[in-house]
This record gives structure tokens, sequence and C-alpha cells, in this order.
């Protein structure tokens, strides 16, 4: 008994998916292995550190939002 062919199981899967009501997309994203990839996440993580402290009408947005949240994953 051999392992199911993937070039079959594949068109499969993605057909279930189409009549759940999904469709395939794609995205491009960075390059988290390249170099400078981390000081660059830091960086900018800092300043949206910074930009929040100096606005504390962010933290509120934030507060309600995540209570907003509730029965989304149920």
């Amino acid at each position: 008994m051999g392992s199911p062919d993937v070039n079959e199981q594949a068109p499969k899967h993605r057909d279930t998916l189409r009549m759940k009501g999904l469709r395939p997309v794609q995205i491009w994203v960075p390059d988290s292995r390249r170099p400078g990839f981390a000081a660059e996440c830091r960086r900018q993580c800092q300043l949206v550190a910074q930009a929040d402290m100096a606005d504390r009408s962010v933290q509120h947005l934030l507060d309600e939002a995540l209570e907003d949240l509730d029965g989304w994953t149920e």
C-alpha cells in the first residue's frame, strides 16, 4: 500500500476548500531569512511603541477592539 499521490490529493483539497466558499490568493511577504530583517523589525517596533506612548487614545482603541472580538472564534 503506497502513500497517496500529492498530485492527486492537492486538487481534491483545493476543490473542497472552494466548495466551502474559499479561494486561493497569493501574497508577498518580507523574507525573514534576509540579513537585517530582525534589526528592521526591532526598529519598526520601537517606532510604533513610541507613537503609542505619545497617543494614549491608541490603547483605548485597542481595548475596545479586544472587547469586540467576543464570538469571533466560535
